[in-house]
């Protein structure tokens, strides 16, 4: 993590431990992120550890955890408000660990897909840049094929940092690690390093 950063909780859980760099979270009951679509309901109780963030960047980390129940996830965040943001994970979802993304403006959408890797152990990268969102997965964190590509609002300041949530339970134990924001990434979009 950036030491010059000022990390902080949202929707703190009770159980977490910041050790060299490495976060281990473990899940309260009944957490999540959601607006509207299909579900009618507004959630908005997920954890996220980030830090505020002014103009264009990249935030990338890895993430490790057991995924075995029902909606189940981990990975990072990006946010306006509660409604504009951008979660990425794996998410247990049909009977498996998927990689997924969720887009809110104002309501929520889900792209979920089949991850080709262990789903125990993998990297999330997110690029912010001119109004744009890259948002890029590894199995391996040397080859990041793209995940999702889309118009995101241009402001002054973003909220962005690891993310998990259980809305059917709690228990997940997440670790997060190599946690790190740097200048908006130049590399062409078909560029997979």
């Amino acid at each position: 993590m950036n030491d010059s950063t000022q990390w902080r909780w949202l929707n703190e859980p009770a159980t977490w431990r910041l050790e060299a760099d490495r976060l281990t979270v473990v899940t309260d009951a009944n957490t999540d992120f959601w607006q509207e679509t299909w579900y009618g309901f507004r959630r908005q109780s997920g954890h996220v550890y980030g830090c505020d963030i002014s103009g264009d960047f990249t935030f990338e980390l890895k993430v490790e955890g057991d995924f075995t129940e029902l909606y189940d996830q981990a990975g990072l965040m990006l946010m306006l408000d509660e409604r504009c943001w951008l979660k990425a994970a794996i998410e247990f979802n049909d009977s498996q660990p998927m990689i997924s993304s969720v887009l809110t403006n104002p309501s929520s959408d889900w792209a979920p897909g089949i991850f080709p890797g262990d789903a125990g152990c993998f990297w999330l990268r997110l690029t912010l840049k001119a109004g744009s969102l890259r948002l890029q997965y590894s199995t391996d964190g040397l080859h990041w094929p793209l995940l999702r590509l889309c118009a995101f609002p241009s402001e002054k300041r973003y909220f962005v940092g690891a993310m998990c949530c259980t809305p059917e339970r709690q228990g997940l134990a997440v670790t997060f690690s190599e946690m790190r924001v740097s200048a908006a990434s130049d590399k062409t979009l078909h560029d997979l390093s």
